[in-house]
């Protein structure tokens, strides 16, 4: 469903400027998918032969690229109407959550530039980030946990939920909010 709406963005990858026009789409893909497709081959080892690996010892990017892979053929299959996770913008409803995720960001020592506040005319998806899961070798469980977090069910450590929107189509740099500029290589 195409709708217009602000929301605000923790910029980590590259600084953004006020009049910026951003398309997120599958042709458009975000940071997460180019992350994610460099490790495919790999899970598609592991697919193949999950008893070999254990998830614990993989390198993180291969975790998450386990689950995202899983994230998008449940979105696919199942709900196609929702933004793909790799291509899209995460973004906040309001001003305090995006402080609060640019505080994590910080936190984690990834490089953190701003928040900017946003116009989006195209597609969102609010789901709770509690349901991102550790993924697993198996294959099978990845899909089952991913269904979860399509579906929006209470998250399984029962923790308040924390809200991220997937927000897709045309996007506007309206405006900078805040300059953070924490951690920057």
């Amino acid at each position: 469903m195409n709708e217009v709406f602000y929301a605000y963005h923790v910029v980590t990858e590259r600084p953004m400027e006020p009049g910026q026009q951003i398309l997120m789409d599958a042709g458009h893909p975000n940071g997460v998918y180019h992350r994610v497709m460099e490790k495919r081959t790999e899970v598609e080892a592991i697919w193949k032969d999950p008893d070999r690996y254990d998830a614990n010892q993989l390198e993180h990017h291969t975790r998450v690229a386990l689950r995202e892979l899983a994230l998008e053929q449940v979105r696919q299959q199942q709900y196609d109407q929702y933004p793909s996770r790799m291509c899209c913008l995460y973004v906040s409803r309001d001003l305090k959550e995006a402080r609060q995720w640019a505080e994590w960001f910080v936190g984690w020592g990834r490089p953190t530039f701003s928040i900017v506040r946003l116009k989006i005319e195209g597609n969102s998806f609010a789901g709770d980030a509690n349901n991102c899961f550790d993924a697993l070798t198996d294959h099978a469980e990845n899909l089952r946990l991913a269904a979860r977090y399509w579906e929006n069910l209470p998250n399984l450590r029962g923790e308040p939920p924390i809200e991220e929107i997937l927000a897709s189509g045309r996007i506007t740099v309206d405006q900078l909010v805040e300059q953070i500029g924490c951690n920057l290589k």
